[in-house]
């Protein structure tokens, strides 16, 4: 399929998202039943791994080094996760190598400021269970955050979401975390084609499926005022060609490895829609074959591409909103220590039991 074929199909996903439909198709119907089939002998198998279903909690402050408010230094910046299991960390056992962790303790460095993290994505979670955890950040007594990093979609599609749905939650989502004030990053969709158990001919149709609704996630959210980022590689490229190293355990989940390789990816969007990336960084740069697209053009490349980033740009064009794709460069990130103060020891001491489904 083209980049322009993707760009139509993700752009009817969207529209239908937007106007109510949900009949849009992913891939075909019987094509879809032979991938769930394979699918659920993959969970057979994701069952039988060593993850143990506890997904450690990592809620806290990280970066206690760069001072206090009442010290004259400004206050810590708030980081909310939202999503699935792969936003909660579900596959390793320490707190410090969940993704929430490591783009704490990430952020924290860059902007030389603590950072309070909050987690409240749920292993299992579909796009329609962000409004309940958009819910819970917004209805608490704690400020909104500054910055909300949401990973979602993988379970959507092996449940048979229709898209439009998806993107129509995940849009809404995005729109009540920018209207309460906060910046909102989004992992999108990760390719699906590249968990172990599941084997070829059937790999290519989950990966399909998979960039076409990374790729309306995109518009979804950039049209809502988000920035995205592929995760094609959190179960991309690099996990098919070091399977032992970066998956986890079970074969399904990332594991410490894959997880700081997606935070590398995310991490320096997240600093830039927070205004912490160099202003030089901030303009096209050619030679990574970065620009301006219509948003449904830039949707398809980010899609089949991992770690790039789309941002809305100019509103209206010939072909529709516009966008600017940037292909940044990672940033390392290292595992934090646990963070200090009452929030860690139960940190240190609690692990939430989950189900096994993504």
């Amino acid at each position: 399929m083209t980049s322009m074929s993707r760009a139509r199909v993700a752009r009817r996903i969207a529209a239908g998202a937007a106007y109510g439909g949900g009949g849009i198709g992913l891939v075909g119907a019987a094509a879809v039943g032979v991938v769930l089939a394979e699918v659920r002998m993959a969970r057979t198998a994701v069952g039988n791994g060593n993850s143990g279903g506890r997904v450690p909690t990592a809620d806290g402050r990280y970066g206690d080094g760069y001072g206090n408010p009442g010290e004259g230094h400004e206050p810590p910046l708030r980081l909310a996760i939202l999503g699935d299991s792969t936003a909660a960390g579900q596959g390793v056992h320490r707190a410090a190598q969940t993704p929430g962790a490591l783009l704490a303790s990430g952020l924290a460095a860059v902007a030389e400021r603590p950072v309070e993290l909050r987690n409240v994505a749920q292993p299992g979670a579909q796009s329609d269970d962000l409004d309940r955890q958009v819910a819970l950040l917004l209805g608490s007594t704690t400020p909104v955050p500054d910055v909300c990093v949401i990973m979602i979609g993988a379970n959507d599609v092996t449940r048979r979401m229709p898209p439009t749905r998806s993107v129509r939650h995940l849009s809404a989502a995005v729109r009540r975390l920018r209207t309460a004030g906060a910046e909102v990053v989004v992992g999108t969709c990760p390719d699906l084609g590249t968990i172990e158990p599941v084997r070829q001919p059937l790999r290519w149709l989950a990966r399909r499926a998979s960039r076409q609704l990374a790729a309306a996630q995109t518009i979804g959210t950039v049209e809502q005022g988000g920035r995205t980022v592929s995760l094609g590689d959190l179960l991309g490229p690099e996990f098919a060609a070091n399977p032992r190293e970066l998956f986890g355990p079970d074969s399904y989940h990332p594991s410490a490895e894959g997880y700081a390789t997606a935070a590398m990816a995310v991490l320096p969007t997240v600093c830039a829609a927070l205004g912490l990336w160099p202003a030089e960084e901030e303009r096209p740069d050619v030679t990574r074959r970065e620009g301006f697209l219509p948003v449904a053009r830039a949707a398809a490349e980010a899609a089949a591409e991992p770690g790039t980033e789309v941002t809305a740009a100019m509103p209206t064009g010939p072909r529709g909103p516009w966008a600017l794709l940037k292909r940044r460069r990672r940033q390392r990130v290292e595992p934090p220590d646990l963070p200090a103060g009452p929030v860690a020891e139960e940190t240190r001491s609690r692990a939430t039991t989950t189900n096994q489904d993504g």
